[in-house]
């Protein structure tokens, strides 16, 4: 055994090195591949991102373009823009009371959704709430709301012309009962969904009528009254279109009509564009606020 142990050659001691400072780390070197395709990530991203809108929007332009070639009267998607670019060099022009830009046409229209709409949030809500609250009540008013929601906004503009004996506030009251059913529903849905243990400690606590609405109901019920509000203020600006085409005066619907009688359909493409963006900001407002109060709600 001594002998098989000399005849293994012995290792050199290591040789001590002077460290002059802390020791450093070295990281590895990432391959050149690995570190262009993090570079191209968030490209792909945005495209992934931007390419089914663009695709959609293409194609829909492609589908114009083949209507306007077999329809002379129909204008292409080139002289619609055009149209569109001498329209909005001056969209607030005033030359008589019916001969307005189309920027005051949307704004008449959306002063009548805004009184309409006002109107029926302080009496929708309100009566939800109680509606919700009070089973004799919410029995009461039951029958008469499902039969009333179906009907057409559009059906209560005759009464609307015959107690008014004006147009605008006709046109403000279709507005008004079309909004007031959905947050009426949605409301008095939201307090009825309200956990029966939080009603049980109100009446351990011997709580007020006023602490339990505004402590607890409204709370609870307040991604609900949101949903209906939401709904309303999209069926307010359909109607809106169509009580101005029937009661003329200033408004995006009566400019449509107008335009119509003046057979310029480039307009008309444009106007259906503009009630299309003025609804979808309407939309994105209200759920800005939803996401505003709900988060509120949850800090609190």
């Amino acid at each position: 055994m001594n002998a098989l142990l000399k005849s293994v050659p012995n290792e050199p001691a290591p040789v001590p090195v002077a460290v002059s400072g802390p020791a450093r780390t070295v990281p590895p070197r990432k391959p050149a591949a690995a570190v262009a395709a993090r570079r191209a990530q968030p490209f792909a991203t945005a495209v992934r991102r931007v390419a089914p809108p663009l695709t959609g929007i293409a194609l829909v332009l492609l589908v114009w373009q083949v209507i306007a070639a077999q329809n002379e009267a129909f204008p292409s998607p080139l002289v619609t823009w055009q149209a569109a670019l001498e329209l909005f060099a001056d969209p607030f022009y005033r030359n008589s009371p019916n001969d307005q830009g189309i920027g005051w046409n949307v704004l008449a229209s959306l002063q009548r959704v805004a009184i309409g709409f006002g109107l029926a949030a302080l009496i929708g809500i309100p009566l939800g709430f109680v509606i919700g609250r009070v089973q004799f009540v919410s029995r009461m008013f039951g029958p008469i709301i499902s039969l009333l929601k179906p009907v057409s906004p559009l059906a209560w503009l005759p009464i609307g012309l015959l107690v008014f004996k004006s147009a605008d506030p006709a046109a403000i009251w279709s507005i008004f009962i079309c909004s007031i059913w959905p947050m009426i529903i949605n409301t008095a849905v939201g307090v009825q969904r309200v956990p029966q243990d939080y009603m049980n400690v109100a009446r351990v606590l011997n709580l007020s009528e006023w602490k339990i609405l505004t402590k607890i109901l409204l709370p609870s019920a307040l991604p609900y009254i949101l949903t209906g509000v939401r709904l309303a203020i999209g069926t307010a600006w359909l109607v809106i279109v169509a009580a101005e085409m029937l009661t003329g005066g200033v408004g995006i619907g009566f400019w449509v009509w107008d335009e119509w009688n003046n057979l310029n359909v480039a307009h008309i493409i444009i106007a259906i564009a503009i009630i299309g963006v003025v609804g979808l900001l309407l939309e994105l407002a209200l759920v800005s606020l939803a996401r505003a109060l709900t988060h509120e709600q949850v800090a609190n």
